[in-house]
């Protein structure tokens, strides 16, 4: 991988010959678990500013309708969290000249409060072409980390690193978009003021940078012909949309509750897992061709270009004296050119064959083919692949090899009809179909639900105090661990219509394998798994931990104290504030410079909020924890027992009756002497 420093450009075909598909990963880390970052793209003209706010993608306007970019959201690393851009460079309008990659911290905070912020490109084929790390980000709100640009017929790369003080909305300024932020928005970008949110062109303050750089002045707008002035265009909002929740279902036509509606995709009729494998993936394939926004969703991210595109089952492909039919093709046109990708699907927990992988892989470099898709009930876990194939160096042709999980297929529809939206009630109602059709109980499509073969030993060698440290079956339980919260992650988020990641509290460049294998001796020594997840909106990390020595799960929050007020006005308030929520939940004040505060139950401390106080009045309280406790299930599998189904029960259930009721991170005024930018 080419790496570059500050200022420096590449051209992108010397790099790899597949660079007109692109995959732009921005990534950082958080050492305290709860940073977090977004990522806009501005496509710029000749002038250096957009011809319209419609080139100005954020995460309210996250996809050109030429496919040309498209957001893909953010995807958990081992050490922090990754932002991944898709850009078909073959789609870029032509009166486009450079295309800005940035990315912008909101309440008050500053990239200097992350680490190793890096921007990575890949190509079609998935292989990593250049890395640039910006190591000097200080206290700025937003980031530019580089650009794509045009010279003569062929893209190039410049690593910029170039910071603003004034947050998304500044930098969208200066290049030439219209903000417009009501006083009346509940939410805002940078922690700035509501009120204060309506920036335009003509007020966005200048800028130094480097004179390459610096975009060119705004053009006065010109009126048609016949002097009548058009109307003006809705200006993009900085501030975030809020999930649109779908309607409640009309009254039911149906004489009694035991009419069941007609289906699209029924699935009563499955009787086998051959039978599961093949109407999964012909439901699922044709879905993505019939709403393209669902199948650019899944596909962008494996380096497709946005086209047309066709799908494909039980087709037959020759594979010396056998023909081999995978389970389905992907293919999307664009501009005459054809990207084709190999389906093979799993479902009901079957595990992949790897040599059957093996094939399709080398089937599809011997005809060309950009891709193998593996789609199962597993998760992947990062740098650690589900299925190992081999690659022949000789080739010159290189295939790539991605998987989903059926969690992640249910994440991304759920996304798409609760939070983004599609635009024809067509394709909302085959996406609602589709989601009947994975959820039901005879699909087999239901994600990850086995703790694997080493669960029950494990358990065991923790009751009778025989584990010890470097064993195999331990490392086993972590993994299995790690895809289960994962796969929690996508359904809350799913649910929610927000980001749920897992915080990774890793070293800087730890590698994931030790990373697991640290993880596997502390299981050995304390008898516990432990998770956190980081949630959009939530005042602080929601902590999951399975004690496997008491059979207990715990999932809690901690809350920090205001910065005003008095104690027991604080106390009086979070009891107001929880007045829904379950009697027998946890609260525990913490303490600065003690081990712990006074503690009790909910329903002991409803009528006395004082008993959360300490008794020594000089005592700082730092904030408040809150937890719940239940059983967690023995069983490997997903039985109503099982320890996967209990774990899922028991963060649905801490979020939903307790987080729902808390309140959001109040957001800090952002000053009004801040200066326009840093170079």
């Amino acid at each position: 991988m080419h790496e570059m420093v500050k200022g420096s450009n590449v051209a992108l075909a010397a790099l790899s010959e597949n660079a007109g598909s692109l995959i732009v990963s921005l990534s950082w880390v958080s050492p305290t678990g709860d940073g977090d970052a977004d990522v806009s793209v501005l496509l710029l003209d000749e002038n250096g500013k957009v011809r319209s706010d419609g080139d100005f993608y954020f995460y309210n306007n996250p996809v050109a309708a030429d496919g040309s970019v498209q957001l893909l959201g953010k995807t958990p690393t081992e050490s922090g969290d990754e932002d991944r851009i898709s850009f078909d460079l073959t789609a870029v309008p032509s009166g486009i000249d450079r295309i800005v990659v940035a990315a912008s911290r909101y309440e008050g905070a500053g990239f200097g409060e992350l680490e190793d912020l890096k921007v990575k490109l890949a190509d079609g084929g998935g292989e990593s072409l250049l890395g640039f790390a910006i190591d000097d980000a200080g206290t700025v709100s937003a980031i530019i980390f580089g650009e794509l640009y045009r010279r003569g017929e062929e893209w190039k790369f410049r690593a910029v690193g170039q910071g603003y003080d004034t947050g998304l909305a500044g930098l969208a300024a200066d290049f030439g978009v219209d903000i417009d932020d009501d006083a009346g928005t509940d939410e805002t970008l940078n922690g700035t003021d509501s009120s204060a949110q309506a920036i335009t062109t003509a007020a966005a303050p200048a800028v130094e940078r480097d004179p390459q750089i610096t975009p060119g002045s705004v053009p006065a707008p010109r009126l048609p012909d016949d002097d009548v002035e058009p109307k003006k265009a809705a200006r993009p909002r900085t501030a975030k949309k809020k999930v649109t929740v779908p309607k409640v279902a009309r009254k039911s036509l149906a004489d009694n509750e035991s009419w069941k509606p007609a289906r699209l995709f029924p699935v009563s009729v499955l009787k086998s897992d051959r039978d599961r494998e093949t109407r999964a993936t012909s439901v699922l394939l044709s879905v993505m061709a019939q709403v393209p926004e669902f199948g650019r969703r899944l596909t962008a991210a494996f380096g497709a270009p946005a086209g047309r595109m066709e799908t494909f089952t039980e087709v037959s492909l020759p594979h010396g004296d056998t023909p081999r039919r995978p389970d389905g093709v992907i293919r999307v046109e664009r501009a005459g050119k054809l990207w084709t990708a190999l389906v093979e699907t799993k479902t009901n927990g079957n595990d992949l064959r790897p040599e059957q992988v093996q094939a399709y892989v080398d089937i599809a470099a011997r005809r060309g083919y950009e891709a193998v898709i593996t789609l199962s009930n597993d998760v992947a876990l990062e740098g650690s692949p589900l299925v190992d194939v081999k690659i022949d160096g000789r080739r010159k042709h290189k295939v790539a090899l991605w998987h989903l999980s059926w969690a992640e297929v249910t994440y991304q529809a759920q996304m798409l009809i609760r939070h983004e939206g599609v635009g024809d009630k067509a394709h909302a109602w085959l996406l609602q179909e589709l989601l009947y059709y994975l959820r039901h109980e005879n699909s087999g499509c239901h994600g990850f639900q086995n703790m694997g073969s080493a669960w029950v030993p494990v358990r065991n060698g923790i009751d009778d105090e025989t584990l010890c440290q470097g064993n195999p079956r331990a490392l086993e339980v972590v993994e299995s661990w790690e895809r289960l919260i994962r796969q929690i992650c996508l359904s809350l988020g799913g649910e929610l219509g927000q980001k749920v990641l897992p915080v990774q509290r890793a070293k800087r460049g730890a590698d994931p394998s030790t990373r697991r294998i640290h993880l596997a001796d502390q299981l050995c020594l304390g008898g516990r798994l432990q998770a956190e997840l980081r949630m959009d909106g939530a005042p602080g990390i929601l902590s999951i931990c399975a004690d496997l020595r008491t059979g207990k799960l715990r999932t809690s929050i901690e809350i920090p104290a205001p910065e005003q007020g008095y104690p027991l006005t604080w106390a009086k308030r979070l009891i107001r504030r929880l007045a829904e929520a379950p009697a027998d939940l946890h609260i525990e004040t913490l303490v600065e410079g003690e081990t712990g505060g006074p503690r009790g139950t909910l329903e002991r401390l409803r009528p006395e909020p004082a008993g959360m106080l300490p008794k020594n009045n000089d005592t700082h309280i730092a904030g408040f924890r809150l937890s719940l406790f239940k059983s967690m299930g023995s069983s490997r599998g997903n039985a109503e027992s099982g320890f996967i189904r209990s774990v899922d029960d028991a963060v649905h259930r801490f979020y939903t009756s307790v987080v729902v009721h808390l309140d959001s991170p109040t957001p800090r005024r952002a000053s009004t002497k801040e200066g326009a930018g840093t170079g």
